[in-house]
C-alpha cells in the first residue's frame, strides 16, 4: 500500500510535467512555423542567397553535428532512436570530418566513449529548461558557423507527434536552406511591405529565426 500510495504520487508528478512540456511546444510551433514561412519568403530572392547565414559554401570540410538527448533513460526507444540516427550520419561524413554539440547527458557519454570530437556539451538544465539556455546553445552554435570553424549545421532531435510517439528528425540548421513548402507562398507573399525595409528587417530577422528554431528542437525533445 505505501509503495502503491508512492507510485500514484509520483504518477502525477510525471503527468503534470508532461501536461506542461506538451503545452509549452505546443504554443511555440504556430510562431516558430510563421517565422520560418517568413524567412523562406526572403530566400526567394536569390539576391539573399549572398547572405553569411544563407550561402552555402563551395568546401564542406567539416561539418558540425548537434545531438539531442535527454540526461536519463527510462524512455523507451527515445535516445537509442536519435543516437542510432546521428551515429550513422557522422559515420557517413567521417569521425574525423565532424564535430558534435551533445545536449543531453545520454548523447554526450555514447560519443565520448566512442571517441568522437565533442567540442560542448550541455547537460542537467532540461528540468529548468528557459529561452536563456535555447539562446546559449543557438549563440555557440551560429558563432562557430559564423567564425568558419565549420561549414555547416546538422540537428538531430526527436519531433513530437503524440504521447506513445516521436519522429526523429535530421534537419540542416546552417545554412539556411529554401524548404519546398515556401513556394507555394510566393504569391502570397510578393505583395508584402517591409518596414524599415527589407534589408534592415532580413537583418533582424534571421538571427531571431535561428534562435527560434533551436527553441523549437528544444520544446520538442522535451514534450518527447
Amino acid at each position: 500500500k505505501s509503495i502503491k500510495q508512492v507510485t500514484k504520487a509520483m504518477k502525477m508528478v510525471a503527468a503534470a510535467k508532461m501536461r506542461r512540456a506538451q503545452e509549452s511546444m505546443e504554443k511555440a510551433r504556430p510562431y516558430s512555423k510563421k517565422i520560418s514561412d517568413l524567412v523562406n519568403s526572403f530566400l526567394l530572392d536569390e539576391k539573399n542567397h549572398e547572405l553569411p547565414e544563407v550561402k552555402v559554401r563551395d568546401n564542406i570540410s567539416k561539418v558540425l553535428f548537434v545531438v539531442v538527448t535527454s540526461d536519463r533513460g527510462m524512455a523507451g526507444a527515445f535516445n537509442a532512436n536519435v543516437l542510432k540516427v546521428a551515429h550513422g550520419a557522422i559515420d557517413e561524413i567521417g569521425k574525423d570530418n565532424t564535430d558534435l554539440i551533445c545536449i543531453g547527458k545520454k548523447s554526450a557519454n555514447y560519443f565520448k566513449s566512442r571517441g568522437y570530437n565533442i567540442v560542448l556539451d550541455y547537460i542537467d538544465f532540461w528540468n529548468s529548461l528557459d529561452f536563456d539556455i535555447g539562446l546559449n546553445v543557438a549563440q555557440d552554435i551560429i558563432s562557430r558557423y559564423m567564425n568558419k570553424e565549420v561549414d555547416k549545421v546538422q540537428v538531430i532531435y526527436n519531433k513530437f507527434i503524440n504521447v506513445g510517439k516521436q519522429e526523429v528528425c535530421n534537419e540542416i540548421f546552417l545554412p539556411i536552406t529554401l524548404s519546398d513548402e515556401s513556394i507555394d507562398q510566393e504569391n502570397q507573399l510578393s505583395e508584402m511591405i517591409y518596414e524599415p525595409s527589407k534589408e534592415i528587417v532580413i537583418e533582424k530577422m534571421i538571427p531571431r529565426y535561428l534562435n527560434i528554431m533551436i527553441w523549437q528542437y528544444l520544446f520538442e525533445s522535451n514534450a518527447s
